[in-house]
């Protein structure tokens, strides 16, 4: 059998549920478009982007040895489309992603460890595998994989699973007969660019990351702009807007891999509770998931600006407990979420803060 229809052949039965290949060569389309995001600042708070900016355009540069990129991709499809379910101003909204059993980053390092090891043993060759572990700008690849195209959200979107699905390379030292790339199959759909509660698509294809939810909830490591935290409505980690309204979700399947199945106490939880973890309940709560490495105080900023989204004046209480928080990200979110639950009670409240832009928050709602 041929190597190529091999390794598709060893990955799809490791539960894999779309293989690609692609040259391990830099990408000319993939440099300019880097180069262009690191110039305009659209990247904000992500310095690893512009950091390895060389390595990450060029496969060669990351290993020189290179000859062959496998891509790999694998269904997270939720069980129903997020938006289609009733919001709970109780709850705060986690993205599809993040809700899974165990982090993906595990759940792929382990599959694609598998496919390396039987690729080198049975074949001789040498592999490195990548699941957000390396510089690599793993949609273009993907795309030239003819895994899917960069759709005008910016992700990747496959005929065959929608936009629901993670991706993971394996580089190799051999020569592999590569794919044809995907066109481009967006068209004249706007959904996603539509979708975007804070207008974070300066173009079609052109994602400003400052503006993203996902970015402010999960990259974002200072305090959150007055307009942007309203726009956030109760999403405390990521936002799946613009991946949901993908016509191409039609065709996307249920993740077969049962690591990948949501976990239940994720889907709504409850403000409240979240509200009240420390560092170390945080750890514990959210153990074998990504949005551990966001940490306590970025996540707990998250819930307190929800809470203030919530319109829920029981909640006033635990906003008006977080202002005694140790961080100033969480103190000056809450102080936000109650001056818009209870305004006279926040005014009352007023107190000096050492952290000047907490400071600044008491005063604008004092009116100093």
């Amino acid at each position: 059998m041929d190597l190529t229809l091999a390794i598709r052949s060893e990955g799809l039965a490791l539960g894999f549920d779309a293989i690609g290949f692609a040259p391990a060569e830099s990408s000319e389309d993939a440099k300019a478009w880097l180069a262009e995001y690191l110039e305009s600042g659209m990247h904000g708070d992500m310095g690893w982007m512009a950091a390895h900016a060389e390595r990450r355009a060029d496969p060669k540069k990351l290993w020189p040895e290179a000859r062959s990129v496998v891509v790999v991709a694998m269904s997270y499809a939720p069980p129903e489309n997020p938006l289609s379910t009733v919001s709970d101003p109780e709850s705060g909204e986690i993205s599809v992603y993040a809700r899974t059993v165990r982090d993906y980053h595990d759940v792929l390092k382990s599959r694609l460890k598998r496919l390396a090891r039987w690729t080198n043993e049975a074949h001789g060759a040498q592999v490195k595998i990548f699941v957000d572990t390396a510089p690599v700008l793993e949609k273009h690849l993907a795309q030239r994989a003819g895994i899917g195209w960069q759709g005008k959200h910016s992700n990747l979107v496959s005929r065959g699973l929608g936009n629901w699905f993670f991706l993971g390379e394996m580089f190799t030292d051999i020569d592999l007969t590569p794919d044809a790339p995907e066109l481009d199959h967006c068209g004249s759909c706007r959904n996603c660019l539509e979708a975007c509660p804070t207008d974070a698509f300066v173009a079609p294809y052109k994602l400003d990351a400052r503006r993203c939810i996902s970015y402010l909830t999960i990259e974002h490591k200072s305090h959150i702009d007055h307009d942007l935290m309203e726009a956030m409505g109760g999403r405390i980690y990521g936002c799946d807007d613009c991946l949901a309204v993908c016509p191409w979700n039609k065709f996307a399947e249920l993740p077969r891999e049962p690591s990948l199945w949501p976990r239940v106490e994720l889907q709504v939880p409850k403000l409240k509770e979240l509200a009240s973890l420390d560092d170390s309940e945080f750890r514990q709560v959210f153990a074998g998931s990504p949005i551990k490495r966001t940490g306590r105080d970025r996540f707990v900023r998250n819930v307190a600006i929800a809470i203030g989204n919530s319109n829920l004046k029981e909640l006033a209480e635990t906003a008006a407990q977080l202002i005694a928080d140790s961080s100033p990200l969480v103190r000056r979110a809450a102080i936000w979420a109650l001056s818009r639950l209870e305004p006279e009670r926040a005014n009352l409240m007023y107190r000096n803060d050492p952290d000047p832009e907490v400071q600044a928050e008491w005063d604008r709602i004092k009116g100093v």
